[in-house]
């Protein structure tokens, strides 16, 4: 057996998010994109002496438990969702297993309680936020507009079909990709940085059903979007379009960055209820995803929190407040701490519109701001991005000495890595609860509380 060999086998277990162990000589060899069961090809890519890895050819046999029907006609093409062929129930079910599989290793505590994996309202249609992207279905094709093809950085899919999003982003998709395609002019190539259209991003609110529609470019071409915008408000839909925007992005990366943006009709943010209040979201600051599942995790952070009756509450890298906001009508002060400055701006704006004169936000690194806060706080709670929380930092929060956290992670492996620099410190891990906020996708969501030992 050697690199390069074309390799068949059976995927005996796999590993959050998606990776999968095949047996072959004897000697284990992980393949991303698998499922338990599958009988794949795969060809080796890396065959050390400790570590072997092939990439995935195709599949042979599905899985046993891949019995439901793909709701997407492009699944399996694109590189977004993954799961459509396991019924939902059987996705929570594998979710469940790789979140035990990573953390319980990690947590010392023996009486923790790992609750079961809690399921999204929603299995489709449930995002409130996507980003597509402009390019070519394969070299020199004609302009579509979509998500990237799996194992591509440069072929699009057309998302016009897309399962996970509402039938009004549909809509958009497909009147956005024809009035570009009838412009006349080409999309932006990341490989000679030449041409005009880059991303598009559509954000909908699934209680208010407001829309924000925002389209990215260079700068390389002076256009109107006159007729776009008429194209876009003459559309047939459940929810409605509050704003139109153009973003500028002369970045030679392919992710989103505002380097300027016009507002071409409304307003650039919309409103979204969750637990009875409501949050304004601009167009670039963070919400969740999934504003039913958002429901369901915050209500799992609310339980673990508990009593917050005269307590000061740190919310930690708080977005637009939605957390520190939900907590706060029973607590005695919420601190929340985020990077991004229109996010702060928006998280005071909501407190201001839910009548919740407890709460302040404060824009800036954690890592610094914690350094600028008189206030000492009683409890604090932790949503960091994918990459957790930097060591200087968790440092800080944990010399506060406060007896209950509740850290929430969107990625798993780094909540394994501080639960360990955690627990050093002299925190237990009380318990776990994962959330699926990602369906059809191998993401999830987990919640864990803390509470310090006496020592």
């Amino acid at each position: 057996m050697k690199k390069g060999d074309l390799i068949q086998g059976t995927v005996t277990e796999t590993h959050f998010p998606d990776r999968g162990t095949v047996i072959a000589e004897g000697k284990k060899i992980r393949v991303k994109g698998v499922l338990p069961g599958q009988e794949i090809l795969f060809r080796l890519k890396r065959n050390g002496a400790e570590k072997a890895e092939g990439e995935l050819k195709e599949v042979l046999t599905p899985s046993p438990d891949e019995t439901a029907v793909p709701q997407c006609p492009q699944f399996g093409i694109c590189g977004g969702c993954a799961l459509q062929t396991l019924p939902y129930e059987k996705q929570l079910v594998l979710k469940e297993a790789h979140i035990r599989k990573l953390l319980m290793p990690v947590i010392r505590s023996k009486d923790c309680e790992f609750l079961p994996i809690l399921g999204s309202p929603k299995p489709y249609e449930y995002r409130n936020k996507m980003e597509f992207s402009f390019g070519d279905e394969y070299k020199d094709g004609p302009m579509t507009l979509g998500l990237h093809k799996k194992h591509s950085m440069f072929d699009i899919v057309p998302a016009c079909d897309c399962a996970i999003v509402h039938p009004d982003v549909r809509r958009i998709i497909a009147a956005v990709k024809e009035a570009a395609a009838a412009s006349g002019v080409d999309f932006y190539h990341r490989t000679t940085g030449q041409g005009f259209y880059r991303h598009l991003l559509v954000r909908r609110a699934e209680k208010t059903g407001e829309i924000l529609v925002n389209i990215i470019t260079s700068t390389q071409v002076e256009y109107r979007f006159d007729s776009v915008v008429e194209k876009l408000l003459a559309l047939p839909s459940e929810g409605r379009i509050v704003g139109i925007l153009h973003t500028v992005n002369d970045s030679i990366a392919d992710a989103i960055r505002d380097d300027g943006t016009e507002l071409l009709y409304g307003r650039d943010w919309f409103t979204e209820e969750l637990l009875g209040l409501t949050f304004k979201v601009s167009t670039f600051s963070f919400f969740q995803t999934n504003s039913g599942g958002a429901e369901v995790l915050y209500s799992v952070v609310r339980d673990m929190v508990g009593e917050t009756k005269d307590k000061v509450i740190f919310d930690l890298y708080s977005g637009t407040g939605t957390i520190g906001q939900i907590l706060a009508p029973v607590a005695k002060k919420v601190i929340g701490i985020e990077i991004i400055e229109a996010a702060v701006t928006a998280a005071k704006e909501n407190a201001k519109r839910n009548g919740l004169t407890n709460c302040e936000f404060l824009a800036g690194d954690v890592l610094k701001k914690l350094d600028n806060i008189t206030d000492k706080p009683d409890f604090i709670v932790l949503d960091p991005p994918r990459e957790g929380v930097v060591p200087k930092a968790l440092q800080k929060i944990i010399d506060y000495g406060v007896n209950g956290m509740v850290y929430i992670s969107c990625k798993p492996t780094s909540l394994a890595n501080d639960l360990e620099a955690l627990q050093d410190a002299g925190y237990r891990v009380v318990k776990v609860q994962p959330v699926d906020m990602f369906p059809q996708t191998p993401h999830v969501e987990t919640v864990c509380l803390m509470s310090r030992v006496e020592r």
